[in-house]
Parts: structure tokens; C-alpha cells; sequence
């Protein structure tokens, strides 16, 4: 999607500051940060939302949450959150799946 906002950002129209990349994946720092760590872990494929990816896509998602965990270690992070929001309802606010890695402070629960 040419005029979706993570899309260009993976374009590199739009700076972010960049935590990790591969072929398949980015990681980047959220720009309204909800706790001392907070990047987005975005794959470079366009996908809406969660619910909008298929069986062909088991790949990427594992993809996905394997390069969150890396990210993690590599922040020397002791625990974190990853969470995806799926849907305005949820409090999707861009319509590209992306995982919320946070850290560095306590986290509640329930967390809605």
C-alpha cells in the first residue's frame, strides 16, 4: 500500500529511528513511547492487521516474533511485553500489522 505510513517508512520516505532489519522484518522506535523500551516490529510485507494474514504467512509472523526476542536479548532487556493490536476497536492506529515490544517498566495486567 503506497501511502500507508510504515510502508514508507520501511521505504525509507519517512526517518525512524532503526533497531534492526532484515529481508523480511524492521524494528523501529516508536515515536510516542509507552514505556523506556517501546519499538515496533513491522514486516516489510504490507499486511492490515493480524486478522488479514493467511497460512502463507505462518512464516513471517514466526519471523516476526523471533526477531522481537532477538531484539530483546540484544537490549540486554530482562522481560518484555510484545503485543499486536488488531482492528480500530483494539487500538490499531496504523493499518499495518506491527508488534509493540515494551520494556523497562512494571507491566499490568489486564492490560486494556
Amino acid at each position: 500500500m503506497a501511502d500507508c505510513l510504515f510502508c514508507r517508512i520501511v521505504r525509507r520516505e519517512i526517518d525512524a529511528h532503526i533497531v534492526h532489519e532484515d529481508e523480511q522484518a524492521l524494528v523501529f522506535a516508536d515515536v510516542n513511547p509507552q514505556a523506556p523500551t517501546h519499538v515496533l516490529v513491522v514486516p516489510k510485507k504490507h499486511l492490515g492487521a493480524l486478522s488479514a494474514s493467511t497460512d502463507e504467512d505462518g512464516a513471517l509472523l514466526g519471523h516476526l516474533q523471533r526477531v522481537a526476542c532477538r531484539v530483546a536479548k540484544d537490549a540486554k532487556l530482562a522481560s518484555f511485553r510484545l503485543v499486536t493490536n488488531d482492528g480500530r476497536g483494539a487500538g490499531q492506529s496504523v493499518a499495518h500489522l506491527h508488534y509493540h515490544l515494551l520494556a523497562g517498566r512494571p507491566m499490568e495486567w489486564p492490560p486494556g
